[in-house]
């Protein structure tokens, strides 16, 4: 899955995927039957810079997904959790949030209940990129409509000169989730998203700054000094996250 978000800070972000990644394994494994480990690894956190371009172009990735594998003849088609028609069309983005702790409780009570009982609807509202906050929901609905434009019309393009076609909704649910695929692509994730080369080098500057200061601190507190300070946004080990 890719999620395009912001947070307050580190803590904030990893508090958040911690418990969203831990809580949809257990779903998961729920519907599936499996026991052991669902994601493989964990997750990985891009920064992406404030530029304009920057965030959009993280926003038509996002949106291109379904499509440009050619899963699906449009992104709209998706048959799963895709955000394009919620910020196209404006459709909601409901569901249900089931209590398992109040559900363990029952069964510890020897109640009998329904499988909605627990259950509550929520409803997932998206914020504007950023870079859009100022604009109005037409303005932003148009951008959206143009990047989907520019995203089908590439797609279409690739397709007529390479004959591909995509593979449908049908046979897209009819996949065994336990199948591998006979190739698999491999690259290593940049370490920003930024739109230009002066606003990469800030950014990785930042980062180098930063990590040689965890460092120094990390040595002197192996070293015994308790006073020593960790730069902010940072886990020290075995200490409170610095904010």
């Amino acid at each position: 899955m890719h999620l395009l978000l912001w947070t307050e800070d580190a803590r904030e972000l990893s508090k958040f995927m911690g418990y969203f990644l831990s809580k949809l394994a257990r779903e998961v494994g729920r519907l599936t039957g499996w026991k052991e480990k669902i994601f493989g690894r964990r997750y990985t956190s891009i920064v992406v810079s404030g530029e304009e371009a920057a965030q959009v172009e993280r926003l038509r990735y996002c949106l291109a997904h379904g499509a440009k594998e050619d899963l699906v003849d449009r992104p709209r088609d998706w048959p799963g959790v895709h955000a394009v028609r919620a910020l196209l069309e404006g459709e909601v983005l409901e569901g249900l949030w089931f209590d398992r702790t109040q559900e363990y409780l029952a069964r510890r009570r020897g109640e009998k209940f329904g499988p909605l009982q627990y259950a509550t609807r929520e409803v997932l509202e998206l914020d504007p990129l950023p870079c859009w906050e100022h604009l109005t929901a037409e303005q932003r609905r148009a951008r959206v409509a143009a990047l989907m434009e520019d995203i089908e019309s590439e797609i279409a393009a690739r397709r007529k000169r390479t004959g591909a076609k995509p593979l449908g909704v049908a046979a897209v649910l009819a996949q065994n989730p336990l199948q591998k695929p006979k190739k698999t692509k491999k690259s290593s994730a940049p370490a920003f998203h930024a739109a230009s080369k002066a606003v990469r080098r800030e950014l990785r500057d930042a980062h180098a700054l930063f990590v040689a200061a965890y460092r120094t601190a990390a040595e002197k507190l192996r070293a015994g000094i308790r006073d020593v300070v960790f730069p902010r946004g940072s886990f020290p080990p075995a200490l409170p996250f610095v904010s």
